[in-house]
């Protein structure tokens, strides 16, 4: 039996896995509100004593984080875990601290065909090579699977929190804004997440770029910003909310052709997260695309490469459970 997790900053998400025939099957899942639990530790207690206490080989979770050492300080939790320390607390050999971003990339290995909407025609199925995600949700994530020649290796980045380097008048303006908004530094997390998008919104109606109606400035201060900005896009009310989706998939586009670069992902790149699956259909219309693709020189490079959208939102919690197995395979 293999314990799996994946810690976000609200909730956490627990899945017992049983080795069937040669693959991995969900046992029991459960998902907690972090609030709730004093720390990880007294999450995990609670799910394995509901479970009877089985007999664990190996764990393995995802956490909202860097890992350094086999150790992680959440940032928005007074959390800290170590990996030898659930190790003890569990009775399991094979414990492992991954990065979310980590379990996410593992996870795209091992989801169906069907679990992916596929955004550049052609180029599918996937290639041996190294393989990319980038997930915007709460922030923004990316991550990579090295490819050694025989098996994936996952790695962590930062990725989200690199300078936001536009392209055209529109871009540099909004950069501009943000400078001065944020009194300084501008990553990409700033402009490609739900508050990214609320960001992008607020550039063009603060400039007089699109107008803002009474009843949607209502709207806005009553419920989820970013919701309400791409429902009102997708359904085609409020053109200041089809703008803002455009700049915000244009955007996305160009720095996920920049993670292909960067990574070489020639495996594949991947959109994760919570917003991607929400906007398939804007994702699918051309203006992803043509971002990934205006890479001057390398353009013919990046047209090779498999992009899709993952639409299984426990791509973390199977990933770290397949690498869980992993693990005590190769010891």
């Amino acid at each position: 039996m293999i314990l799996a997790g994946d810690v976000g900053g609200t909730k956490t998400s627990v899945g017992l896995f049983e080795e069937i025939a040669g693959t991995l099957q969900l046992a029991r899942e459960e998902q907690y509100q972090n609030a709730e639990f004093e720390s990880f530790e007294s999450i995990l207690q609670s799910f394995v004593s509901a479970a009877g206490r089985p007999l664990l080989t190996a764990a393995c979770f995802g956490i909202a984080g860097p890992i350094i050492d086999g150790r992680v300080q959440m940032l928005n939790l007074p959390w800290s875990m170590d990996a030898a320390a659930l190790a003890g607390s569990l009775g399991v050999r094979y414990v492992r601290l991954l990065n979310d971003l980590e379990a996410a990339a593992y996870g795209m290995l091992h989801l169906a065909p069907e679990e992916f909407q596929e955004l550049n025609p052609g180029t599918l199925p996937r290639r041996r090579g190294n393989v990319g995600l980038i997930a915007a949700g709460t922030g923004l994530g990316e991550g990579l699977l090295c490819w050694d020649g025989s098996e994936y290796h996952p790695v962590a980045s930062e990725g989200g929190h690199v300078d936001f380097a536009p392209w055209d008048d529109l871009g540099i303006d909004l950069l501009r804004y943000l400078q001065s908004m944020l009194g300084g530094h501008v990553s990409y997390e700033r402009v490609l997440s739900g508050p990214g998008l609320f960001n992008i919104y607020r550039f063009l109606r603060d400039t007089g770029r699109a107008e803002e109606p009474e009843v949607l400035r209502k709207l806005l201060a009553e419920g989820d910003q970013a919701a309400t900005i791409s429902s009102c896009a997708l359904t085609g009310e409020y053109p200041i909310c089809g703008v803002a989706l455009d700049v915000f998939v244009s955007i996305y586009g160009a720095e996920a052709g920049n993670l292909a670069l960067k990574g070489l992902t020639l495996g594949g790149l991947y959109l994760g997260g919570g917003i991607a699956p929400k906007i398939v259909t804007k994702l699918t219309d051309g203006t992803f695309m043509r971002s990934f693709l205006a890479k001057g020189r390398r353009s013919e490079l990046l047209s090779q490469v498999a992009v899709a959208v993952a639409l299984n939102s426990k791509a973390a919690q199977i990933g770290a459970a397949h690498f869980a197995r992993r693990l005590q395979a190769s010891t």
